[in-house]
């Protein structure tokens, strides 16, 4: 049935709860009021939802219910009491990070907390958060089991003192993040089993100051990989991250992949204080296709620097091309031994080897000039091209035979590459001429 609301004064007379099918519509405003069974609701409001908690004052969020979602409505001033996060995790939404904000100005104070144990998962989407007092922060928050995740999207952080720390999580989660003013400084202490990903995220109008967005804490290691794409313009004395190569577990999972990051509007490839404490060939680095920092590219150069003939004792026989050699451009591979490039990683394993080398021999010799890769995991030598040549009768006391080619080959960790040479022909000796090299780039 329906009743017209606007004869109704004050209470809704209470002999009509009972009426399950009962909709009261003002005809002035047309709002309608049902019965759910417990209470009446408003109609064009939507559902009543039963596991969501509408903050409209710090007080709403009390002791964190954990099998509740914190709706923000509104822009929420905490007055400088904390949120302490339980075992149990804390899911806060609001309806865009303009209208929906958590703020703080008070000095000393810390926005999330946890308790003597630790916390649960940090779930924050779609509001922003400013905490702005001196000596304030965002976070100090500890994981209970070392395998909670703290993921946050479309969440601006705008003037804040400092994002505090986290410390023990699992994984690390940013999705259209942004942080505007301030200076905030996020701390990754403990053990991380997983990593630290930031999507689509955007850095703008910090502070001066000597700090980093990202910084290691106490007794910091990360399993998998700290990964970054963001746009990022930062002042004067500001870095990107200040992580030690230490801190990561395995090869190639310092991930920094189509960033963009100036500073004062200004790009400087070579500008060591935006990643102070790491460099783009460190073995855990793995750059690429940025603009502001130099990247990784993965393999090596290994040059002959001095002549050495190498002795021929029998035709047809492969012997080591010898030589002195230096190896340079160094990037996830060494150099353990003269004559040798060895891979350090462990992906990619497709590379690709460019011979180019003058030999110098017995006129009109043929000699064969081939590639042999080191399988560190089976223990034995592997054959890759070769290519014969014949010593060319020049003009002189100088008879050399040129090669250039190039193999695919893969690379597991610790394999390495050296050149062998054969004379074919007889037992005459051979001597590869000077910058005599071969290079090894990723495929």
């Amino acid at each position: 049935m329906s009743i017209d609301l606007d004869k109704f004064v004050g209470v809704i007379p209470s002999n009509l709860d009972a009426l399950d099918d009962v909709i009261i519509t003002s005809v002035t405003t047309g709002q309608s009021l049902a019965w759910n069974g417990s209470k009446w609701v408003n109609q064009d409001e939507g559902p009543d939802l039963s596991n969501r908690i509408i903050v409209t004052q710090a007080s709403d969020f009390g002791v964190i219910d954990s099998t509740k979602e914190y709706f923000l409505d509104g822009i929420i001033d905490m007055g400088g009491v904390s949120i302490e996060v339980p075992s149990g995790g804390i899911y806060i939404s609001g309806f865009n990070f303009n209208l929906s904000k958590l703020i703080d100005s008070t000095s000393s104070y810390t926005m999330f907390t946890s308790p003597v144990g630790g916390s649960g998962d940090v779930l924050f989407m779609d509001f922003a958060i400013e905490v702005t007092g001196t000596n304030s922060a965002v976070y100090d928050l500890v994981s209970d089991t070392g395998f909670k995740a703290v993921e946050i999207s479309r969440i601006n952080f705008n003037n804040c003192t400092s994002l505090g720390t986290l410390d023990n999580y699992r994984q690390g989660l940013e999705t259209g993040t942004g942080r505007f003013g301030g200076t905030p400084n996020l701390i990754l202490s403990g053990n991380w089993v997983g990593g630290y990903f930031i999507d689509t995220s955007i850095v703008r109008g910090l502070t001066n100051g000597v700090y980093s967005l990202f910084e290691e804490g106490t007794a910091f290691s990360m399993a998998s990989r700290f990964r970054s794409n963001q746009n990022i313009d930062i002042p004067a004395d500001v870095s990107f991250f200040d992580f030690q190569p230490s801190n990561f577990v395995n090869p190639s999972t310092v991930q920094i992949t189509n960033a963009i990051i100036s500073r004062n509007g200004v790009f400087d490839a070579e500008d060591a204080n935006i990643i102070p404490n790491m460099d783009k060939g460190d073995l855990v680095s793995s750059w690429n296709g940025n603009k502001g920092i130099q990247n990784t590219f993965k393999g090596g150069e290994n040059r002959v620097t001095t002549e050495i003939t190498t002795t021929i004792s029998s035709a047809g026989v492969f012997v080591d091309l010898a030589g002195t050699y230096t190896a340079s451009d160094l990037q996830h591979f060494d150099a353990p031994a003269n004559g040798q490039l060895r891979h350090l990683g462990d992906s990619p394993i497709e590379y690709k080897v460019n011979v180019f080398g003058i030999i110098d021999g017995g006129s009109n010799d043929d000699v064969e000039l081939k590639i042999v890769v080191w399988d560190d995991s089976a223990s034995v030598f592997v054959d890759y091209k070769s290519v014969v040549r014949v010593i060319n009768n020049l003009q002189g006391g100088r008879d050399v035979a040129y090669f250039n080619f190039t193999d695919k080959v893969l690379l597991n960790t610790d394999d390495y590459v050296k050149l062998m040479i054969a004379n074919i022909s007889g037992t005459s000796n051979v001597t590869a001429e000077l910058d005599t090299e071969f290079t090894i780039e990723v495929r």
